[in-house]
């Protein structure tokens, strides 16, 4: 059954109702659309205030969160949800803008003693997925009568996870204290100790030679400090050129997984709660924890998955289930507002064109010099194209996932080109002008995949 919720003509949230039945109102003309997402139609009559309990229950995560909302004899959303997996790097780029903003201003003076972090602050991308797991409760909230809301909460001992993926051993006692970095004065002592102080590209002795320590996980965004993500190499290997396909860095993996979700959990897993109960004085905010939830899902004989979880959370498992569905974090808006294109030139080795970025000097920091094996600035031959940089210097009308109408078919959009003159919709259809494209609604947070 696909969920439509209804809202009364003075605002009271009432009973979720039918597809069927929301066409037949809206056709009458007694209900009108309200918002899209979720789909919600508010009545334009007056009607009666009945409405029974309805429970949401939420398996809270930090890469895939489950969505369930039920009454004794309905489910009336079973859902997953993936944020973006590249949050902490968007946060570090507004970061970095923002610095480099502030310097080209007027002198100020520098302050750095006059900082203080309020009671219970989270790092920005922490905060972020907090705020997620608030906002897809208070989405839910404001067109459907909850009464009870059910989190999903626990801690995770990822010393003991991490000593068991890596060794398959138990932690016991006095294991606690004897970490990886025992008996160790700095991290770098601990890599290269590890590494029994050789080389694992080269296989020669690290002993008295100039070192440099890699991120293993660097080709998928892992920038993490932890041992096993650290290698120590010469550091005439750690170059550009290395770093790049085909280079002896560029396919190296961590040898075990991040625990950057039971971290998060450990973190903000209390948090999301009294946020919900701060805000929502009304609703009644009951926790629950992983193993509950396991044997409650065991019980019902259902299979595992986040939204399954969700719904073997809490009082009420009704027969009557919705279908799941899945939705994608989706960035609305582009906010790059400049690209940066590289030179090119022409490679007088093999003739072909090739990009500044391929025929640099291969330094990593300035105090390599740039007269090293790795200069292949000497082979740039003609200079074919100069670099430059393009900016956005105004917002278009339609981005990408867009629903529009375009002679009278609904389409999603993938873009626009030309300054926004024309509209993309992928692959087997033709850019249309936008004067000849129509709006139907703009593209949420969520994308459903």
């Amino acid at each position: 059954m696909k969920t439509v919720f209804v809202i009364a003509n003075d605002g009271t949230r009432l009973m979720p109702t039918n597809i069927k039945r929301a066409r037949r109102l809206m056709k009458r003309r007694e209900a009108v659309i309200c918002r899209h997402d979720p789909f919600t139609i508010k009545l334009t009559r007056d009607s009666e205030h009945n409405v029974q309990d309805i429970e949401f229950k939420q398996d809270t995560g930090d890469k895939h969160i489950g969505i369930s909302v039920c009454s004794e004899k309905h489910e009336y959303i079973s859902a997953q949800y993936d944020p973006l997996k590249d949050e902490t790097k968007k946060h570090n780029d507004q970061r970095k803008y923002r610095r480099t903003r502030r310097n080209r201003r007027r002198y100020r003076k520098p302050r750095f003693d006059n900082r203080k972090k309020d009671r219970g602050w989270f790092a920005p991308s922490i905060e972020h997925k907090k705020e997620l797991h608030v906002r897809l409760f208070e989405k839910y909230n404001d067109v459907c009568p909850i009464k009870k809301a059910v989190f999903e909460v626990g801690s995770y001992d990822i010393h003991a996870m991490q000593e068991y993926e890596q060794n398959g051993a138990v932690l016991t006692g006095t294991d606690y204290q004897k970490g990886p970095r025992y008996g160790m004065t700095t991290l770098r002592e601990a890599v290269l100790y590890h590494q029994n102080y050789i080389c694992p590209l080269c296989r020669k002795s690290l002993i008295g030679a100039r070192t440099a320590i890699h991120h293993r996980g660097f080709r998928t965004g892992d920038r993490s400090n932890r041992l096993n993500n650290l290698m120590a190499v010469h550091a005439w290997e750690h170059t550009s050129a290395n770093h790049k396909p085909g280079g002896l860095l560029w396919d190296i993996k961590p040898d075990h997984r991040p625990f950057k979700g039971a971290a998060f959990m450990n973190i903000v897993r209390k948090a999301i709660a009294d946020e919900i109960e701060k805000r929502h004085p009304n609703v009644a905010v009951i926790r629950t924890y992983g193993a509950e939830t396991k044997l409650r899902r065991q019980d019902l004989h259902i299979r595992k998955s986040h939204a399954n979880d969700a719904y073997a959370m809490g009082e009420y498992h009704p027969k009557h289930r919705s279908q799941t569905m899945h939705f994608q974090k989706h960035r609305r808006n582009n906010r790059i507002l400049s690209k940066f294109y590289d030179s090119k030139y022409i490679d007088v080795r093999d003739g072909r064109k090739k990009s500044g970025a391929e025929l640099s000097c291969g330094r990593t920091n300035r105090c390599v010099p740039r007269n090293n094996p790795e200069n292949n600035r000497v082979f740039r031959g003609q200079k074919l194209a100069k670099g430059r940089v393009s900016v956005r210097r105004r917002r278009y009308p339609i981005n990408s996932e867009d629903a529009v109408i375009v002679n009278r078919k609904k389409l999603i959009a993938s873009g626009t080109a030309h300054y926004g003159e024309y509209v993309h919709f992928g692959k087997g259809h033709k850019d249309v002008k936008t004067s000849q494209v129509r709006i139907r609604c703009h593209a949420g947070g969520w994308v459903q995949i």
